[in-house]
């Protein structure tokens, strides 16, 4: 037992350490300013459905919100799943020239949910800038770090002088109910409309839609899209890609460069026997010229230690490359093929998930896809 004279000179000793951290402390959170948001200067806001977005496919079609993927008329005819997803606005841009030193945006979105499970907020809510450099390449400049539905953000600010040409990447995972780009009201501004060249069109799953892209500027589509100089129109649907008749239906109305068939993470062997040479026949009877790409899943980054996992992508790629010689064997033309034991690398690092490209993941693909469409174009 501590006698009470030697528990006083404990509990003395306890005070004299301790009592000074407190104030000392509190000193240090007061001293510690509060984060504050930039202050907005004067601007000029310009809307840019005035201009139009690219990769919203057929804009002559009705549609329920106008940054919805689908039309209206698609509603009913797709599944309840696929037409949800459509309302985000995946692989949607819109282009700009302006001199401003600044740049902001003011959007409104369609979900309150922010963020996913293995997808950031700025992946799925935020905007992506990319600017043009003097050497005509695009580069990385600025996004939006979305904190509710309402979002009125600088992009970037203090910028070089010039004017150059800019592309605004729109929500992976989320719609928009309204966007405006704002500049300082002396900037000289330019609306770049939507290019007329046809579009690259990818069909596909979560990858294809962007999981888990950490900005909407990294998924494969929009980083083949600027390699290639090309519009692309994503149709990923998370979950979904399941080469659905309904969602060819709606394919066939696009005039593409190519067609990117890219379904197999969300199939199975049987689904792909049944479902690929009638999705193939379907778009060859109204797109008799237009390049398609079959694509074989990629294999998880794990699956070297899941014997069942490996056996369905063996399966799957083995599925596929039936339909594809069965296809030619009929006669189709126009058909390439891309393999998917190389598309996320052979270190597992390319996967956030095990499933789903992190942003070294969608390089790499990239990377595989590129070659195979440069090859599909030149035809």
């Amino acid at each position: 037992m501590i006698k009470p004279l030697l528990r006083l000179a404990l509990l003395s000793s306890l005070v004299l350490v301790c009592a000074p951290l407190a104030p000392a402390a509190a000193k240090k959170k007061a001293d510690t300013p509060a984060a504050e948001k930039p202050a907005e200067p004067p601007l000029q806001w310009r809307d840019v459905t005035q201009w139009g977005v690219e990769g919203r496919a057929r804009p002559d079609l009705e549609r329920k919100r106008w940054f919805d993927r689908l039309p209206a008329a698609s509603e009913g005819k797709v599944t309840d799943k696929v037409w949800g997803l459509s309302r985000d606005s995946a692989g949607m841009l819109v282009r700009f020239k302006t001199d401003a030193a600044t740049i902001w945006a003011n959007y409104t979105l369609f979900k309150e949910r922010l963020a996913g499970a293995n997808m950031t907020a700025i992946g799925a809510s935020g905007l992506d800038l990319y600017a043009r450099d003097d050497a005509g390449k695009w580069r990385w400049a600025g996004v939006t770090r979305p904190d509710g539905k309402v979002v009125r953000q600088a992009l970037v600010s203090d910028l070089a002088a010039g004017l150059r040409e800019y592309a605004l990447y729109l929500p992976l995972y989320n719609g928009v109910e309204n966007l405006a780009i704002g500049v300082p009201p002396e900037a000289r501004f330019e609306p770049l409309p939507p290019r007329a060249e046809k579009p690259i069109v990818f069909y596909g799953t979560s990858i294809t839609h962007g999981a888990s892209a950490s900005r909407p500027g990294m998924a494969h589509p929009a980083i083949l899209g600027r390699r290639l100089e090309l519009p692309v129109v994503n149709l990923g649907f998370s979950g979904n890609g399941k080469m659905d008749q309904a969602v060819g239906e709606f394919l066939i109305q696009i005039d593409a460069a190519v067609y990117v068939i890219d379904c197999l993470p969300n199939m199975n062997a049987q689904s792909v026997r049944e479902k690929c040479v009638p999705l193939v026949k379907q778009i060859r009877a109204t797109r008799p010229d237009t390049p398609i790409v079959l694509v074989e899943d990629r294999r998880n980054t794990g699956s070297w230690l899941q014997p069942k996992r490996a056996k369905l992508h063996t399966n799957n790629h083995a599925a596929l490359r039936e339909c594809f010689a069965t296809l030619q064997k009929e006669g189709v033309k126009g058909l390439f093929y891309l393999a998917g034991d190389d598309l996320l690398g052979h270190d597992d690092e390319g996967a956030t998930d095990g499933s789903h490209p992190n942003d070294l993941g969608f390089v790499r693909q990239a990377d595989q896809f590129e070659p195979v469409l440069r090859a599909a174009l030149k035809r």
